[in-house]
């Protein structure tokens, strides 16, 4: 089948796909702005070196440096393990999450060559997720040197939770959810109509015909209807039946 056939047989069908799409996509922008809950971010950073003396010569050590950041990914072990989210639950009995679904939702990140920690946190609202970061930071900052000999841990920014600017949900996009149900129900819809084209095995057409025969086509008999027997006041028309092999005609006034 020709890729011609198969446009014409999705355009027999448009309005049924047309009616899936705009189907889908208002179902998808009523559900992301009235049936799915805002999630919000807040972020804070962290840096953490071995000693607080690691300078005083007035330059980096540059062995130290290299030790440091081949210590950032047990940095971000520690810092979603048990020993430090447990201590975050008791220091801050109001946060809503427990220490398991915290070590859930927190994502420890640093880029390359870099000894910034990235710590962000997930939750309903932006002040419940900026004053569960904080807290996390702050812990870590007071048990990590009993775990580890690293005494200089500097807060670069701490989520504000006062924050009076607008934060806009992490995980609802209204114009994105209603493009991608555009361009699925879209695929979907001409799936289907293709699926139920050739599902039907009644013949649509005389090429059909032809095509399943094998034969070629002499003549074709259109549908007669009701408007094309019509003809002018006084004008007969003659229609012929065959009873016991006699040609037998009866006349009709239109």
């Amino acid at each position: 089948m020709e890729i011609k056939q198969y446009f014409r047989i999705v355009q027999k069908k448009w309005w049924l796909i047309l009616i899936l799409v705009l189907l889908a996509s208002v179902i998808s922008g009523i559900k992301s702005s009235f049936y799915t809950t805002p999630i919000y971010e807040a972020t804070a950073k962290l840096i953490v070196n071995q000693s607080s003396g690691a300078y005083q010569q007035g330059y980096p050590d540059v062995g130290l440096l290299q030790s440091n950041l081949m210590l950032m990914d047990s940095y971000k072990e520690i810092i979603s393990s048990a020993a430090i989210l447990d201590k975050v639950v008791e220091k801050n009995p109001g946060l809503s999450d427990s220490s398991y679904e915290m070590s859930k939702i927190l994502q420890v990140y640093s880029y390359e060559n870099s000894q910034v920690l990235n710590l962000t946190y997930q939750a309903t609202s932006y002040e419940s997720a900026a004053e569960t970061v904080n807290a996390i930071s702050l812990v870590f900052k007071e048990e990590i040197p009993k775990i580890m000999n690293v005494d200089n841990i500097t807060i670069l920014n701490e989520a504000k939770v006062k924050d009076t600017r607008p934060h806009n949900p992490v995980n609802i996009n209204l114009v994105t959810s209603i493009l991608v149900a555009f361009v699925l129900s879209l695929l979907a819809s001409v799936a289907l109509v293709l699926i139920l084209h050739f599902l039907d095995d009644n013949l649509k057409n005389e090429e059909e015909l032809k095509e399943l025969l094998g034969i070629p086509l002499l003549a074709a008999m259109s549908k007669i209807k009701k408007e094309d027997l019509r003809g002018r006041r006084g004008e007969q028309v003659l229609i012929r039946k065959e009873a016991g092999g006699d040609n037998v005609y009866a006349q009709i006034n239109q």
